[in-house]
């Protein structure tokens, strides 16, 4: 397989370990990076990983290749240990998939490989599940609790259809009661669908950055959802479907070749006015729908140490 695959959400959905694929994401991406930003010249070795066209020749072990007869790059570690936190929205809407993976799956996987990097720079890593107004499962930032996250993450899953909707208190309930959980302050990433109006969810992340914490809210769609483009899709017609809200049960019958080009202009809006709204308040929006690679998402998170570390020296 190659680097590329390892990436790629719906390759790596046919593996059963999220584990293993938090862990062949990260060592993946890393694999593809001339050189980390976290990678720095402190005094702590991390390992030597095999020379690649374009590293800094200073950085090469000669007593190593003098018994080996290969290059190889000595990397050493930043000393970070900043707290990080995946928060993971498992409500019933993001169980929906049209013709790719769900956003849960691409939220799993995302938080998945988010923490097995933010571990792999010795970071304290920890997990919010939170649903229709609060938080399902919590794994407070820990050096040691990397397994524990991926194996909550693995059994995560939405509310029952069958039992009935609780009260739906929105994002800012789940984020204000984590943001009484967390002490330290630290780098928290919130993925959801965010099926609110903007300026809700911008007034939800007011606790998490009143405690000082640094936050990128990854904004999962499905491509259906983006574009109201259900082709190929069981049961979709064209010019009249119907639709089930996947949190109250509630049927719409609407034709989505006339609704199409209102609905794409709402998103577009809705997207906006996250992107300047969160933006506004120091928080990093990032669009993901769930065939983006993974890479992409690490590399955003990668540029915002990055930025942020900068702002701090």
């Amino acid at each position: 397989m190659t680097t590329a695959r390892f990436v790629d959400p719906a390759a790596l959905a046919r593996l059963a370990n999220l584990s293993l694929v938090a862990k062949m994401v990260v060592q993946g991406f890393i694999s593809g990076l001339h050189r980390s930003t976290f990678l720095g010249r402190s005094i702590d070795f991390a390992e030597h990983r095999p020379y690649m066209p374009g590293d800094d020749i200073r950085r090469l072990d000669w007593r190593l290749f003098a018994r080996s007869d290969r290059f190889h790059v000595k990397e050493f570690e930043a000393d970070t240990n900043a707290n990080f936190v995946a928060a993971v929205d498992i409500s019933r809407s993001m169980d929906f998939a049209c013709r790719g993976i769900s956003k849960l799956d691409y939220a799993r996987f995302l938080a998945g490989s988010l923490t097995a990097f933010s571990r792999s720079q010795r970071d304290r890593v920890g997990l919010c599940l939170f649903d229709q107004g609060e938080i399902v499962e919590f794994v407070p930032p820990s050096a040691r609790h990397l397994e524990t996250v991926l194996q909550h993450l693995a059994r995560a899953r939405p509310p029952s259809s069958a039992s009935p909707p609780g009260p739906d208190e929105g994002l800012a309930a789940p984020l204000r009661q984590l943001a009484a959980a967390l002490g330290r302050r630290g780098l928290v990433a919130v993925i959801s669908d965010y099926y609110e109006s903007a300026e809700e969810v911008v007034a939800a992340f007011d606790g998490l950055l009143a405690g000082g914490h640094d936050i990128m809210a990854f904004h999962v769609l499905d491509p259906a959802e983006r574009d109201l483009d259900l082709a190929g899709a069981d049961g979709f017609d064209d010019h009249g479907s119907r639709f089930v809200d996947l949190e109250t049960g509630a049927l719409l019958d609407i034709s989505p070749a006339r609704a199409r080009s209102a609905y794409r202009e709402a998103i577009r809006e809705h997207c906006a006015g996250l992107r300047s709204g969160l933006g506004g308040r120091g928080v990093d929006y990032i669009f993901a729908d769930t065939a983006t690679p993974l890479d992409f998402a690490l590399f955003q998170y990668l540029k915002e140490r990055e930025g942020r570390a900068r702002r701090r020296r």
